[in-house]
């Protein structure tokens, strides 16, 4: 990819991005473009042009929208995979791909008989820590139903185990069941148990024997939080999980949408997974199959190594001291790109803990 500065005889300078190849008549404008774009070699990036992109929507828009490039449609028409946006050789292997790509819906585990499931062994503490999604759903209390009450709760481990499924007794009078929704009635909830008790066994699934220091440090031990919407779960749950150790489908950067707006879980696992879920009642258990397998989808991409230190939360990147160097000037496009950092933590880098 040529990223040289473009410019002819017959032509005012201009200064082009290397990353998503927007310019510049002026050098200054280019160095602050790079500030604030956090471009790096986690955005999702075309395959064809290499043009970086800052969520999976906008690169959708690139390949197949209605203003889509042309020479990057055409290509991609022929060899790319319309869930994951990867190439593929060819349109044979292309279709190879497809059957690994996409993906069968799970078997909802439904509502007909009144289950508990608990199959965490605690003798497990010291296993690779891995990931576990988490998906609740609620009922209404109060006046109107509009208060939010945990009902159900499921876990499941990342090669999609049942490891606990419960249901919730309420706290307070059920007031609205959302049975068109939930699928639950009085019976279900009747023996259900106690929200403290669920709090708890999800909290030692969780922490997997290591200490609430440890975990708010660097997780040690503990396990991975993945769901969508989390904070709404924790809320209805009253607990709290570290946001180092958590990866929610509705917050991540790439999956928004290009205005920076959640998709439902529903829309992800069409678009990404290509099977529909929640076509009935909601089923905790195929979301959380769901959310899982895109959390794995997400990070088993292949990026390339940062040349640089790798970005911690918390990091202030247009703070950084290569920003506020004196020779930015002197920089080229490909070295200001060098040293631009993502502004969020690619789940690719779990993989590499």
């Amino acid at each position: 990819m040529n990223t040289e500065e473009d410019h002819s005889p017959n032509q005012i300078k201009r200064h082009k991005c290397s990353a998503c190849f927007k310019q510049y008549k002026k050098k200054e404008h280019l160095i602050e473009h790079m500030k604030t774009t956090y471009h790096s070699v986690h955005q999702p990036r075309c395959m064809v042009c290499k043009k970086h992109c800052k969520s999976f929507e906008s690169l959708r828009e690139h390949l197949t929208g209605p203003v889509a490039r042309g020479v990057c449609s055409a290509i991609f028409f022929q060899c790319g995979c319309q869930l994951c946006l990867t190439l593929s050789d060819s349109p044979a292997s292309l279709n190879d791909h497809r059957e690994t790509c996409r993906l069968s819906a799970p078997t909802p585990l439904g509502t007909s008989e009144l289950l508990y499931i608990d199959s965490h062994n605690e003798n497990h503490a010291d296993c690779r820590p891995g990931a576990i999604a988490m998906d609740c759903e609620m009922v209404g209390g109060g006046s109107d139903g509009s208060l939010e009450l945990c009902a159900r709760v499921c876990l499941i481990d990342e090669d999609e185990n049942l490891i606990f499924h419960t249901y919730v007794r309420p706290q307070i009078p059920v007031t609205n069941y959302r049975y068109d929704i939930t699928g639950l009635t009085e019976e279900h909830l009747r023996d259900g148990m106690p929200l403290k008790e669920v709090r708890e066994k999800i909290l030692q699934i969780l922490y997997n024997g290591e200490s609430i220091v440890k975990v708010s440090l660097d997780g040690g031990k503990a396990r991975l939080l993945v769901g969508h919407d989390l904070a709404h779960d924790l809320d209805c749950l009253v607990m709290t999980y570290p946001d180092h150790m958590t990866r929610d489908t509705a917050k991540y950067r790439p999956l928004l949408k290009t205005n920076f707006v959640s998709h439902s879980l529903k829309y992800l696992t069409r678009t990404y997974l290509g099977y529909d879920i929640q076509t009935g009642t909601h089923d905790p258990y195929e979301d959380c199959i769901s959310v899982m397998r895109l959390y794995k989808r997400i990070r088993g991409q292949s990026h390339k190594e940062e040349g640089y230190r790798t970005l911690t939360p918390g990091d202030n990147i247009g703070a950084c001291d290569w920003w506020r160097s004196k020779e930015l000037d002197n920089l080229t496009p490909d070295e200001l790109y060098a040293i631009s950092r993502s502004d969020y933590r690619c789940w690719c880098l779990d993989l590499k803990l």
